[in-house]
């Protein structure tokens, strides 16, 4: 390898560094300032949920560029309220895409979990139900996290939400999450869920 190809590498692996380390030390502001931006919907119309982390969005957007860029494609190629109940791929293990019509829960049978391995990334296409969001620190570990499901579920006390079509949801490892729960006057849901990978 000569000089040039040498500084080019070093230059190369700086860059990735500096990258890295401004996407761990963004501030809350620039990170809020940034979603608003919607720089990462690809195009979309869909809005963001006010329960979501803007700085941990955009780390791990940052961290995982191409396959958050792969997920938006698809959501803005494809017609989800055609699209029938099924699993779907959008990059391998990285993301992939789970679409279901059924029934949600009454309160009292929805539970509480969290994930370490993927993000959620929910959106329900038809219909309304609430979700219940809480931080997974605060929660009352019910079952332990099962390794080959990626879950653990819990007891806690969280901020609950309508979700409905247009806005989408993003759970991450710190997020115990409770959707799923009936909201009247809506008995049957259309809803997607994305598996993203997290990055670490």
């Amino acid at each position: 390898m000569n000089i040039s190809k040498k500084t080019l590498l070093l230059a190369g692996l700086c860059l990735l560094w500096f990258t890295a380390a401004q996407a761990q030390t963004v501030s809350k502001k620039q990170a809020e300032k940034w979603l608003k931006s919607r720089t990462w919907s690809g195009g979309t119309e869909l809005k963001a949920s006010p329960s979501i982390k803007a700085v941990t969005f955009y780390q791990q957007y940052q961290a995982n560029k191409a396959v958050w860029e792969k997920v938006f494609a698809y959501i803005k190629a494809t017609d989800l309220n055609t699209l029938a109940p099924g699993k779907y791929p959008i990059d391998g293990d990285n993301a992939f895409a789970s679409i279901t019509e059924a029934p949600s829960k009454e309160e009292d049978k929805a539970t509480w979990e969290s994930h370490k391995n993927y993000i959620d990334f929910q959106y329900v296409i038809r219909g309304k139900e609430k979700i219940g969001v809480a931080d997974v620190s605060k929660a009352t570990v019910t079952n332990a996290y099962d390794a080959t499901k990626d879950v653990a579920n819990y007891t806690a006390d969280g901020k609950y939400y309508v979700a409905e079509p247009g806005t989408f949801y993003l759970f991450f490892p710190e997020d115990a999450h409770r959707p799923n729960i009936k909201v009247d006057g809506f008995d049957v849901v259309k809803k997607m869920v994305i598996k993203i990978k997290v990055a670490n």
